[in-house]
């Protein structure tokens, strides 16, 4: 336990500085004198002696300590804002139902892998803002930029291949992302690009819009999903632009990513949390928590206690 205020606790021998400094209150002699021993006998039964100056020194006593501010610091689990907006843009594309990964030894589609290793990843970011954007042959908002990071994880879990085409429009999602966060004032803004595929049905290049981004001062990280790439396997359906998302993130000013597997996804989601630090591992916060009312409280009941004294209460 700790004092806010420890210097206020010199007002203690205040009232003794009074009473020895200043010259005695004139008392008018009384019109009558009555003899002591009927004094005695009109004092209310039962009433204590010698209470009162002692009831008035715990009262000042009291006072003086809560004003100090007496406190105990306590953790909270609450954990601050960031500052930090980060916008999923996720490939929505008909690529992503091909089943080449695998979880818990069971082939799954890219698109499965892909939204448990960004549900996990985003319901972790407690403290971040954080929105998605899907895309095929058109792009748009799932979830907006909101601080309630299990919505925006179930958003990326209920997500569905053809609800936004079966096209590839990368360069679309990422302007609506940059476009939205253009218009933040979050010191920090980031997007993270994940895509399985080649920019299909996008209105201007993929590097454009990233460039646009970055004059607005956002970071552009890229994944690049599937076994497959254009520079190995250039006649392949199923190839992802490997060069265009490495583009993009070079001119973001992020990190670019290669994922063929299930690992690499889980290493990528680690690898953010390191680009990003996760407000999640901040040591907790510290809060004071005020005790000033208990001495207070003792002080108004010791008053109370003069006064009755005074009323002629018994006790």
């Amino acid at each position: 336990m700790s004092l806010a205020w420890p210097w206020l606790l010199l007002l203690l021998p205040l009232p003794l500085l009074v009473r020895r400094l200043l010259p005695p209150m004139a008392v008018p002699r009384p019109a009558l004198t009555v003899p002591a021993h009927l004094l005695r006998a009109a004092r209310p039964a039962g009433a204590a002696r010698g209470r009162g100056p002692w009831l008035a020194a715990l009262a000042w006593t009291a006072l003086v300590i809560a004003l100090a501010g007496p406190r105990v610091e306590v953790a909270s689990d609450v954990i601050p804002a960031s500052g930090r907006d980060i916008v999923l843009v996720m490939d929505l594309s008909g690529s992503m139902l091909k089943e080449d990964f695998f979880l818990d030894d069971q082939p799954v589609t890219r698109l499965e892998a892909v939204k448990r290793t960004a549900s996990a990843f985003v319901a972790a970011r407690r403290g971040d803002r954080i929105g998605l954007v899907i895309f095929g042959e058109r792009a748009y908002f799932a979830a907006p930029l909101t601080f309630d990071v299990e919505a925006v994880a179930r958003a990326i879990a209920e997500a569905q291949i053809g609800i936004s085409g079966r096209g590839t429009a990368i360069s679309d999602g990422l302007g609506l992302a940059a476009k939205r966060l253009s218009r933040s004032d979050a010191p920090s803004r980031v997007i993270v690009l994940m895509s399985d595929g080649v920019d299909t049905s996008g209105t201007v290049p993929a590097v454009e819009a990233a460039r646009l981004a970055q004059g607005h001062g956002i970071r552009v990280h890229s994944i690049a999903l599937g076994p497959e790439d254009l520079e190995n396997q250039p006649d392949s359906r199923d190839a992802v632009d490997v060069a265009t998302l490495r583009a993009v993130a070079r001119v973001a000013g992020g990190e670019s990513f290669r994922v063929r597997d299930t690992a690499d996804l889980q290493a990528v989601a680690e690898s953010l949390d390191r680009l990003e630090p996760n407000p999640s591992a901040r040591p907790p916060m510290r809060l004071w928590q005020p005790l000033w009312v208990w001495p207070a409280g003792v002080a108004a009941l010791c008053l109370f206690g003069i006064a009755g004294r005074r009323r002629g209460w018994t006790g």
